[in-house]
């Protein structure tokens, strides 16, 4: 699609934040988007972070583009200079994204040079003003995504004065990763699982700010935890659950919003297919948009299979479309014959 022909249309936001699927970076592009929106109809999805040096000095297409179908769909941004901040929430409402999102939650080393994501965290004021500019930049929701904390302090006080002062500014979504954010010694991947999980504490600010919406992310894998969360939250943020096992997505969709149930998975497979066959004519190569889907299948007979199938280099070489739909069909016929799965590794 054309940026103009992009614009949001009206989005349904009878559920809000209930349920949203997180921005991980080259994980959630606007393929793997795509799927998602398949699976979980009425979602927030989020894009991976985007700097805004890429957007105010890059391929604007590139990063910005995506289909209609993604809606209700959030851009988020890495920076820490508030007039870049509102140059890049322009374009991101430009483009028709339906939310403007911070991050000030990753803790890689390379974000850390750039002097943003979680090291942000130590500069309240400073992310004030960034929300501030970007407030008044756009008409639609500025939003932050953060964690509870910096290194080893697992004090309160800490990031209930940090959302304090964006509370102050007129920031009302906050999205919560409850573990701290070790900045040197643990890698991004350890910076997911190793610092305890926090839910009390988020628990806290949702208490101490009760006209906000506060959104749980980190370590919400299973269906019954994340109904459970609900109870204390807004919304539920789904990380790599969504990756590596997308059926948990579908799952949990169904469980929180089930006026949205998605398609079966025999539509949602052609649906694939036929999107696919668009992007494959426009040079997209097919690998592109299998790698979101090889999880989709865990647990069932033929998984393993499908995963070879979706990743196999010979056959992601031909570019042809049709193997997502040979996958399945081969899927079904084990499924049939019941033949049992080993784990996938």
């Amino acid at each position: 699609m054309t940026q103009e022909n992009r614009s949001s249309p009206l989005v349904d936001t009878a559920d809000g934040w209930r349920l949203c699927v997180a921005p991980m970076i080259d994980v959630t592009d606007r393929h793997c988007r795509y799927f998602h929106r398949l699976l979980a109809p009425a979602a927030r999805l989020y894009t991976e972070m985007i700097t805004t040096g890429a957007l105010l000095h890059g391929d604007v297409p590139r990063h910005l583009d995506f289909d209609a179908a993604e809606h209700p769909v959030a851009l988020q941004l890495g920076g820490s200079e508030p007039d870049a901040l509102a140059q890049s929430a322009r374009l991101g409402e430009r483009w028709g994204y339906d939310e403007i999102n911070l991050n000030c939650g990753c803790p890689s080393e390379r974000v850390q040079r750039g002097a943003f994501g979680a090291c942000l965290m130590a500069e309240p004021r400073l992310v004030a003003d960034c929300i501030k500019a970007m407030q008044d930049a756009v008409a639609v929701p500025v939003t932050v995504k953060h964690r509870l904390g910096l290194d080893y302090d697992e004090g309160y006080d800490f990031v209930r004065d940090f959302v304090g002062h964006l509370h102050d500014v007129g920031c009302r979504v906050f999205i919560v990763h409850a573990r701290n954010a070790v900045l040197k010694g643990l890698s991004p991947k350890d910076n997911r699982e190793k610092p305890p999980l926090r839910y009390d504490d988020a628990a806290r600010l949702k208490a101490d700010f009760p006209d906000c919406v506060f959104v749980l992310n980190g370590g919400i894998a299973e269906t019954g935890q994340a109904l459970s969360l609900m109870k204390q939250f807004d919304g539920v943020m789904l990380g790599r659950a969504a990756w590596h096992n997308p059926g948990k997505l579908t799952e949990i969709s169904s469980e929180l919003m089930p006026m949205r149930a998605g398609s079966d998975d025999g539509d949602i497979v052609r649906a694939m297919v036929a999107y696919a066959e668009r992007e494959v004519a426009k040079g997209v190569p097919l690998r592109m948009i299998t790698k979101a889907m090889l999880g989709w299948m865990t647990g069932r007979a033929g998984a393993r299979n499908w995963r070879r199938m979706l990743s196999d280099p010979a056959r992601l070489g031909q570019n042809d479309p049709a193997l997502i739909g040979q996958a399945w069909e081969t899927l079904r016929a084990r499924t049939r014959a019941g033949e049992a799965d080993t784990p996938l590794g």
